[in-house]
């Protein structure tokens, strides 16, 4: 089920941020652009980038204030690395209370770790968000526990699409099929653009005119699939002439041994580990 809605009128009216860095505090810029209002958002992260403290300062959120003072609040998101979990915890778990829906991004910790970790929380939401996220083009799957309640997910749903498309998987053992394919995606085609400047050097192309080329064809394609209602295999045959270069190319690309078998078994070996570090 995808949703990428008008996401103003699901924002909650009160929500705590733990862990601010380069994933959570993209996703802090989305919320506040998307209409979430910056006194009703408390942040806790113990070494505040300069750009946090600046936006915190410019927006008029609530960086770092006296936990004593704090309620538990509608939504809880955690953004602190997976392995300061344990550490966090017992400071955290007083502010996960019955009512508040805990969305976590914290790579491999099942919603049982964060049971366990945040005894009084009922409602948690999985999310594997994506580096491009960050430029309000992520793609986001996740998964709610059955303690979720509609409003909840509705929250949720809100904040993540805030900053990109949101897909919903209703087990959470897909999760790590998420992480493998548009979790760990944008390494792939990085290193796609990177083999592909190679190839040009190799047929003797200058390596600079070479990465830039290779460079603004992805992006350039990237935007292509970014159209309406256009299918990638429509696209590829529209650019693919019969008996002509790309043809040529492809022949290679989609044999036996070709680009599907190798990401199939790229996929396969992400998805491996991302159960290998849950546990």
């Amino acid at each position: 089920m995808s949703n990428a809605a008008d996401h103003s009128s699901h924002l909650p009216t009160s929500l705590l941020l733990v862990g601010a860095g380069k994933m959570g505090g993209a996703m802090l810029e989305g919320w506040l652009a998307k209409g979430l209002d910056p006194s009703r958002v408390a942040v806790l992260d113990p070494k505040p980038s300069p750009a946090l403290m600046d936006l915190a300062g410019s927006a008029g959120l609530r960086l770092n204030p006296d936990r004593a003072g704090l309620t538990p609040p509608e939504v809880l998101v955690l953004g602190i690395k997976p392995q300061s979990l344990a550490e966090a915890a017992p400071a955290i778990a007083p502010l996960a209370g019955p009512d508040t829906v805990v969305i976590s991004i914290l790579a491999g910790k099942t919603v049982a770790d964060l049971s366990r970790a945040l005894p009084q929380a009922g409602a948690i939401v999985r999310a594997m968000p994506n580096l491009p996220a960050s430029i309000g083009r992520g793609a986001t799957g996740a998964f709610a526990n059955a303690s979720t309640t509609a409003r909840q997910r509705e929250l949720t749903q809100g904040l993540l699409g805030a900053v990109g498309i949101v897909e919903w998987v209703e087990n959470e053992t897909l999760i790590d099929a998420v992480t493998a394919l548009s979790g760990s995606g944008p390494a792939y085609l990085f290193y796609l653009v990177e083999c592909l400047a190679q190839a040009g050097c190799d047929s003797g192309l200058d390596p600079s005119v070479a990465e830039r080329l290779a460079r603004e064809t992805v992006v350039g394609a990237a935007e292509l699939l970014a159209g309406p209602g256009l299918d990638p295999a429509i696209l590829r045959q529209n650019v693919t002439s019969p008996g002509g270069t790309t043809a040529a190319a492809l022949e290679v690309l989609m044999g036996h041994d070709g680009l599907k078998p190798l990401m199939r078994r790229a996929v396969a070996a992400a998805e491996r580990r991302a159960g290998e570090l849950s546990g």
